[in-house]
């Protein structure tokens, strides 16, 4: 059987998410990677969209949980990996949510979170 990685980087967002009541007001910028390896790629014979992860439903899942605000990233992540794995019939799933330029004391390009399927299903 043929599977496919799809993969999605640096996808955008501003948003709410921070432990700091400030960071939760005023938001900042945050960019969210997604890996998805398919449990068959019936699409790579039909070219059909059909077969196939719609990316832009990738995509508006993603801004939907990016749009609820959370205190920490891990939640996000979690959010954001149960919702592509309740609605996409996918053998892995892999989600990098960062927080670009974090209020930390000093200099911080981004932090990150990554989460996978695997670390779910041990909860």
């Amino acid at each position: 059987m043929i599977m496919a990685t799809i993969a999605l980087h640096d996808l955008m967002f501003y948003a709410h998410h921070g432990c700091f009541e400030e960071e939760r007001l005023i938001g900042t910028r945050f960019k969210v990677d997604i890996e998805l390896v398919t449990q068959g790629c019936k699409a790579a014979f039909t070219d059909s969209l059909e077969d196939a992860i719609d990316y832009c439903r990738v995509y508006a899942l993603v801004a939907r949980e990016m749009s609820v605000t959370s205190l920490l990233l891990e939640h996000v992540a979690g959010r954001i990996l149960r919702s592509l794995t309740d609605a996409f019939p996918v053998r892995e799933c892999t989600v990098t949510v960062s927080k670009l330029a974090p209020s930390l004391g000093g200099e911080v390009g981004r932090a990150s979170v990554t989460l996978t399927q695997k670390d779910l299903e041990h909860d």
